[in-house]
């Protein structure tokens, strides 16, 4: 596995280090999606490091592209698949920092939710899952957040049940 993904990384590295440099912005950017798309096939196959290096690898080449901060989301989702959990947060907060009119801050939200309840900290992850139903209402995140919500018992029915 180890040699796929190097393997990965050379052919990208060789593939936008000669053809990038001579290549006209219009023929650079015509490269962007095909190298997304080929990242995202490492994460369909669920190769997370490798996916994870070249999301990263995407950010770095396509910064200022429209899918950076699809790929900042999908390093997050990597992160949370390994159960590197403090590093997905960073990566899911990075989207909803740094890309506010990304597509993806719904679905960022809703992950930070769903990481915080991973690592324990249930307030925190329902302030999230609150916040993607208040902001996201019509989303299919807020739909998830609410059915979250609907089987997490609030803090205040565990204290009004005591004797």
């Amino acid at each position: 596995m180890f040699r796929k993904w190097i393997g990965i990384l050379l052919l990208l590295f060789m593939f936008f280090s000669v053809d990038q440099s001579l290549a006209t912005p219009a023929q650079r950017q015509d490269t962007t999606p095909r190298l997304y798309d080929r990242v995202m096939e490492e994460f369909k196959h669920r190769d997370y490091k490798a996916a994870m290096a070249g999301f990263r690898l995407f950010i770095e080449l396509h910064s200022e592209s429209a899918l950076a901060a699809n790929a900042q989301y999908w390093i997050g989702e990597c992160q949370y698949r390994m159960g590197r959990y403090r590093d997905a947060l960073k990566s899911f907060y990075d989207v909803v920092s740094n890309y506010p009119l990304s597509p993806k801050l719904a679905a960022s939200t809703l992950k930070l939710g769903q990481t915080y309840t991973k690592l324990g900290d249930h307030e925190t992850a329902r302030l999230m899952f609150d916040r993607v139903v208040a902001q996201y209402p019509d989303s299919q995140e807020a739909e998830l957040a609410r059915k979250v919500i609907e089987a997490t018992p609030s803090p205040e029915d565990s204290t009004s049940q005591s004797p």
